[in-house]
């Protein structure tokens, strides 16, 4: 019987363990790896390649939206399911939109997250009742297929932006950030000018304030 491969990815170890024991109690699971950050599970799913990564958005370093993109470049037949606290309309959009297949809340892991693995191993979306109302939602209001309204028009983030974005909200200075990331002080000073302009944003509090809101990082 061909096993499905997966690989888990949260910052909570409890959660990981929690996770990988209810994967494990079906039959045709197998959990070939953890992390607990969004670039160790890149890192990890580039090299494994598993079948589906079950992914949390909310993590250190690298978060899963930047993470799902990644993954699904670097390994495109590898499935991304979201596994989130999050269940706003913008942080949906922007999960499907980074390629995710699909999306399920953490307070219905127990009861959905096997049948959730199952369907996007087989690259059928999956989303919870709650999730695909808001998504129906946004489609009927003519919403759904444009940009969140958080990001205001204007040139898209590149992937060195969104990654200053997150360790800026995460609260690291600018010195900070250039040793995360190995480039230069003035360098990340024009990416977080780049930000603000690009998101119509003014200080670094409305720059938390915006990554907050769209699952960048955790309350």
């Amino acid at each position: 019987m061909t096993r499905t491969r997966i690989l888990i990815a949260d910052d909570h170890e409890v959660v990981r363990k929690g996770l990988r024991s209810l994967l494990e109690s079906e039959p045709g699971f197998e959990v070939v790896g953890e992390a607990s950050n969004g670039r160790e599970a890149v890192e990890r799913a580039t090299v494994a390649k598993p079948d589906v990564v079950v992914l949390d958005i909310g993590m250190p370093e690298l978060n899963g939206l930047e993470a799902t993109r990644r993954i699904v470049k670097a390994a495109p037949r590898t499935e991304v399911l979201i596994l989130t606290v999050y269940e706003t309309e913008e942080v949906i959009r922007e999960v499907l939109r980074a390629g995710a297949r699909g999306y399920v809340l953490k307070s219905d892991a127990g009861r959905l997250l096997l049948s959730a693995v199952e369907s996007v191993s087989a690259h059928k979306p999956f989303f919870t009742s709650r999730v695909s109302e808001l998504v129906l939602a946004g489609f009927l209001s003519g919403d759904g297929l444009r940009p969140s309204e958080e990001m205001p028009p204007g040139a898209p983030l590149t992937p060195r932006e969104r990654e200053c974005l997150q360790l800026l909200a995460e609260g690291k200075t600018n010195k900070e950030v250039a040793a995360a990331l190995g480039i230069g002080l003035k360098t990340v000073e024009t990416h977080r000018m780049n930000l603000m302009a690009k998101l119509g944003l003014h200080s670094v509090v409305d720059l938390v304030r915006y990554a907050i809101r769209n699952g960048i990082v955790a309350a």
